[in-house]
């Protein structure tokens, strides 16, 4: 990390500060806005080290040699050509192999993306045999030559050539070929207004410059604006390329351990065996190893799908086709993860980022970091006929409060004084390091509508969406810089918004309600005091860990050394109870409202308080409640009152905040939003299922457009027993920007800690509070589409109570003309919202992406994560007015016409019975797979109406990482842990990946079982649980014991490591081998038959090649 003071940019002229601080280094200029006749020009004597990561020292990938002349030294293109294979007929129709008998990764090499827009032959991410290679040298170009052809099902012969399996049988599944994007040659992008065909599909460009001295720049101040509480103020001085973290949240430290994923990389290798896996063995000559014969088809089930057998004991002797042999993510991931070494820069419009789950550090160098903001594809198809063709969605996933990585750092604040933000006066974008100034810097060109502006600052109201401009048509002095050399402005290292692809800045009145300053925001807490909630125990656990424990964990700044958050408190049955904690009472009082037609809430002064000031009363209070109601037969309670009493509470104190409803019941007190029981498990699964996922009625949707309309949020925390209705009581905190928790038979043994834990990470995590958020496009783009959890009163603004960092929203993007071929497209997300001290701030995120009018170089710029996360939120929103058939072939057909467009348009040399999957899609069937028979989507009578309608609500919110996690669980050997290598390896989730003699965790976000063989050793049995058989374990009730043994503490680290990557806290379920319980842990084992129904992946790649036949012929 790199120590210092912690840069500011809001007072203290230039010319001083940059007289006192070192240089910055000139960073990667392809983010330089400059005359196109004047190229950059860098002096012999003014030669800066490289920019170098926190943590990175110059000796670890950044020696990059910084010449007088700038000379860029690229990699060598890559090429591929077809190599005509020479066939040989076999009598036999059994599969044969003749090929060399050695590891593939000594025969594959990944090729590099060719932009020169010819037709290119498939080279895949997978074969069913090792393909065969040459390699010829010219010059400094290399050319690879592989072939690893798949026949034609029609074919009446076998072919067989080195390195590829054909198949003679009609009907008989499609071999496999490898299809991998040709790579570019790696050359410096164009200047701005300088067309490049290489800048159509870039995917990282790494340059390195210097800086020349800013010895005379000119001053620069501003009157900073005084907020409540009143904003820090910085010294003006140059901004490093590494700047500290600010203090915008008080958030929970980041972990940056091992993830899952890494950038799309295949090499062709088998997966690495193991004790417990069962590595694909050669084919040998005169060896079979498929059948050639289709098992029968039943319900539910796609043709050739084999029955489900038991761990080392299932047989594929009726398919055809090897399950090591096809795309799996576990290779995927590890391979991907060993290859990110590098910091991956924002430096280059349309760099494709890592993948999603991948563990790397991102350096922000114009766009921002792909954990803000990430794109189905980073190459913008030019025009809508070339989408619809393609049937690529072009949409964005935006998580404006991401976490970042320990090394990573939080966008700069800004202080721009009185004047506000700079924006430009056409089409309202915020300042960006896109923008490029003219006529000596009194005047910008907006990168988003190619407007001239005037340097115009607005008073603008983005609730309002309002603006008065400034009539002077000049730049403020206040704002003014000269510009150097190239273009640039001299101040462009010192001002975030013009190097930087994400920043804050502190907003005036005109961005505040009523143009007043906002109070920090506060914390209701309402539980439920009925006879249910008593008896359980849960009113004085409650109660306990509020006094003993949450009030400490308060969110503040992270400068600050406490919390300006309010607490209130109020208990309900079929009444409501309020209580007045107001420093200068020695006890606290209770005033009961039984009026719940019109509620109100009875206190103007001492319903909230500051837990410093009243911490006696507080306490006080918490003790009394559980004594108080102790002896309470009330069984019956409200809802839409209590939530309808702190949204007043909220307005009479001019605040926002959040509202914490701890309910146990179904409301069936006579009040408004009074519901019955409605649950019926014969609709489940049905064509009318969606009544019961629909809400009863529109009272509690209302309630939370009230709550987004002033700022705040509910978090429903519910304890049933039996049927409560979250289709209906959820809808308060779907709209709000809330979220949901479920404890089904609560007991404190069992959930306590889920709940304490809970809380926690409610408390700490970033909030942004009376947040709205709009998206600005390029002329050509717009949003049309917006999918999440959120209120809009109008079609381009989302409204939120509350947004934290686990929440993201997908915003789908149209055509509104061409592009123009080989230009940027830029995108920016703003959000304005009350941070948790008080201060009413603008986040501002930009990324820039290319255009193309080529599908070869479209479909290697696309983001499978993006587009999951996209299809799954869409697939969700479509419940509420289609079948679940009518979904899962909408998908079906979706990814069959995505991956039939590469296959026409950029393999077309291919036989038809090929399976062409492009390298960056080769994930997409087994993705498709879990994805149409997820609990979420697909539900049965097994699932509950309230757990469907959670997971529906929490997919809808669901950032990427929290979507491959659900698509794709994790799973973990127990058995062989070492210490010093947790996280293990990942397993694939399949059913003959276990043992019998082993223990296997595994976990999609949402749940985690713990799965123990039949044959597992006595010992450790004895060593994890403390008891002497397992036939003692019960599936629920069963706890990993705290015993001091290398078993146990591995264990315990694994999972504890589980849990604080995920966003809420996993309750484990041990399940037995032949438990009558395990064909519900089966359904997480995605690559195989589900349990309730649903293919398994090997046969849904034969279902969806006939789909993409089918769409070919």
């Amino acid at each position: 990390m790199l120590a210092g003071p912690r840069p500011s940019f809001n007072s203290g002229p230039p010319s001083q500060s940059m007289q006192q601080q070192p240089q910055a280094p000139y960073p990667m200029y392809p983010n330089q806005f400059q005359s196109p006749t004047v190229p950059p020009n860098f002096p012999v004597n003014q030669q800066q080290p490289p920019i170098l990561p926190p943590n990175f020292s110059g000796s670890q990938h950044y020696q990059a040699p910084v010449s007088s002349n700038h000379q860029i030294q690229s990699h060598p293109q890559h090429h591929t050509s077809n190599q005509q294979p020479s066939s040989s007929q076999f009598p036999s129709p059994s599969l044969n192999y003749t090929g060399p008998q050695q590891p593939l990764q000594a025969q594959f090499s990944t090729q590099q993306p060719n932009l020169t827009g010819m037709q290119q032959p498939s080279v895949g991410p997978f074969s069913l045999q090792p393909p065969t290679h040459s390699l010829t040298s010219t010059g400094n170009q290399q050319q690879y030559q592989s072939q690893a052809s798949i026949m034609p099902t029609e074919i009446n012969q076998t072919f067989m050539q080195q390195g590829t399996i054909t198949s003679n049988q009609f009907g008989a599944p499609p071999t496999f070929s490898n299809a991998q994007f040709p790579q570019p040659q790696q050359q410096p992008p164009p200047f701005p207004n300088q067309s490049s065909s290489s800048m159509s599909c870039v995917p990282q460009y790494q340059y390195l410059g210097s800086q020349p001295p800013y010895n005379n720049a000119p001053s620069s101040s501003f009157a900073p604006i005084s907020q409540s509480p009143p904003a820090t103020s910085y010294s003006q001085q140059p901004l490093p390329l590494h700047y500290p973290n600010q203090p915008n949240f008080y958030t929970a430290p980041t972990k940056s351990g091992s993830q899952l994923n890494g950038p799309n990389a295949y090499s062709g290798q088998q997966p690495p065996s193991g004790p417990n896996t069962h590595p694909a063995q050669p084919l040998s000559s005169g060896s079979s190893s498929y059948s050639g014969q289709q098992p029968p088809s039943g319900p539910n089930t796609y043709p050739g799908q084999p029955p489900s057998s038991g761990p080392t004991q299932q047989t594929y002797q009726s398919q055809r086709i090897d399950p090591d042999m096809v795309p799996n993510v576990v290779q995927v991931l590890e391979q991907s993860q060993e290859k990110i070494q590098e910091l991956f820069i924002t430096n280059a419009p349309g760099s494709i980022p890592p993948l999603a789950a991948t563990d790397f550090v991102c350096q922000d160098q114009g766009s921002c970091n792909p954990r803000y903001i990430r794109s189905t594809t980073y190459t913008i198809p030019y025009a809508t006929d070339m989408i619809k063709q393609s049937h690529i969605p072009i949409a964005l996933a935006i998580s404006p409060l991401a976490n970042l990585r320990s090394d990573e750092f939080e966008p700069p604040v800004a202080n721009f004084g009185e004047i506000g933000p700079i924006r430009c006066y056409r089409c309202k974008a915020y300042m960006c390091s896109f923008m490029q100034f003219i006529d000596g810097g009194k005047r910008f060109i907006c990168c988003f509508c190619e407007a001239a502006t005037d340097g115009m600052i607005e008073n603008f109201s983005l609730r309002e969406n309002s603006f008065s401009p400034i009539t002077d048509t000049t730049v403020p002095p206040e704002y003014f810089n000269h510009l150097d050399h190239s273009g640039r402005r001299m101040d462009w290292y010192q001002r975030p918004e013009l190097c930087l692809g994400s920043y804050e800045v502190l907003a005036t009145k005109q961005y505040c309600k009523d143009e007043k300053w906002p109070e920090p925001p506060a914390f209701i807490f309402m539980i439920d005091v009925s006879y249910n909630s008593v008896r359980s125990g849960l009113v004085e656990y409650i109660c306990h860990i509020l006094k003993n424990e949450l009030l400490n964990y308060l969110p503040r700044d992270k400068d600050a050394e406490t919390s300006n958050v309010r607490v209130g408190f109020a208990t309900f049955d079929k009444q409501m109870h309020f209580y007045n904690i107001k420093n200068t009472l020695g006890q606290p009082q209770m005033m009961i409202v039984s009026d719940l037609e019109d509620i109100f809430v009875p206190l103007l002064d001492g319903f909230l308080g500051s837990p410093l000031e009243s911490r006696s009363v507080i306490n006080s209070l918490l003790d009394q409640i559980p004594q108080s109601f102790a002896n309470t037969q009330e069984t019956e309670t409200i809802l839409a009152p209590v939530i309808q009493s702190g949204i007043q509470a909220f307005k009479e104190a001019n605040c926002s905040g959040k509202i914490y409803v701890f309910s146990t019941t179904l409301p069936i007190a006579v009040a408004p939003g009074k519901l019955s029981n409605r649950d019926d498990k014969k609709l489940l699964g049905t064509d009318k299922e969606k009544t019961l996922l629909a809400p009863a009625n529109n009272i509690f949707t209302k309630l939370g457009e009230e709550c987004a309309h002033h700022g705040c949020a509910v978090d429903l925390f519910v304890f049933p027993n039996n049927y409560i209705d979250l289709a209906t009581i959820s809808e308060v905190c779907r709209v709000s920007g809330g979220q949901t928790y479920k404890f089904n038979y609560f007991s404190i043994e069992n959930d306590g800690e889920r709940l304490l834990d809970d809380l926690k990470r409610n408390f700490q995590r970033a909030t942004a509070f009376d947040a709205l958020m709009r998206v600005r496009t390029s002329a050509g783009i717009r949003p049309i589409d917006f999918l999440g959890n959120f209120y809009m009163t109008n079609a381009t603004e989302m409204i939120f109570g509350t947004i934290d960092s686990d929440k993201s929203v997908c915003v789908e993007l149209k055509h509104d003309d061409k592009l123009p071929v080989e230009s940027n497209t830029y995108i920016q997300a703003a959000l304005l919202y009350t941070s948790i001290s008080g201060q009413r701030r603008l986040r501002i995120l930009t990324l820039a992406l290319t255009v193309t009018s080529s599908y070869t170089s479209l479909y290697p710029a696309c983001d499978l994560d993006t587009i999951m996360n996209y299809i799954t939120k869409v697939a969700v929103r479509s419940i509420a007015v289609s079948t679940p058939k009518s979904i899962r072939d909408s998908i079906i057909t979706q990814s069959a016409n995505m991956l039939a467009c590469y296959r026409k348009n950029c393999a077309q040399s291919t036989t038809a019975g090929q399976l062409i999957l492009p390298e960056t899609l080769k994930l997409l069937p087994v993705y498709v797979t879990s994805l149409i028979k997820c609990d979420g989507l697909t539900g049965t009578q097994t699932v509950t109406t309230d757990d469907r309608t959670l997971q529906m609500h929490r997919l809808m919110s669901m950032n990427i990482k929290g979507t491959f996690a659900y698509l794709y669980p994790r799973v973990f050997a127990l058995h062989n842990l070492e210490e010093d290598k947790i996280p293990p390896p990942m397993i694939r989730c399949s059913y003959d990946r276990f043992s019998e003699t082993g223990a296997y965790v595994i976990e999609n976000g949402l749940v985690m079982y713990i799965w123990l063989g039949s044959q597992l050793s006595s010992t450790f049995v004895q060593s994890l649980f403390g008891i002497q058989t397992s036939s003692h374990i019960q599936a629920e009730k069963c706890r990993i014991v705290d015993l001091d043994n290398p078993i146990s503490r591995n264990v315990r680290a694994l999972l504890n490591l589980i849990r604080n990557e995920r966003n809420s806290y996993m309750k484990s379920f041990v399940i037995q081998q032949r438990d009558s319980v395990e064909p519900f842990f089966k359904n997480y084992l995605i690559e195989d038959k589900g349990f309730t129904g649903g293919a398994s992946y090997v046969d849904f790649l034969y279902h969806l090649h006939r789909e993409i036949r089918n769409i070919l012929q």
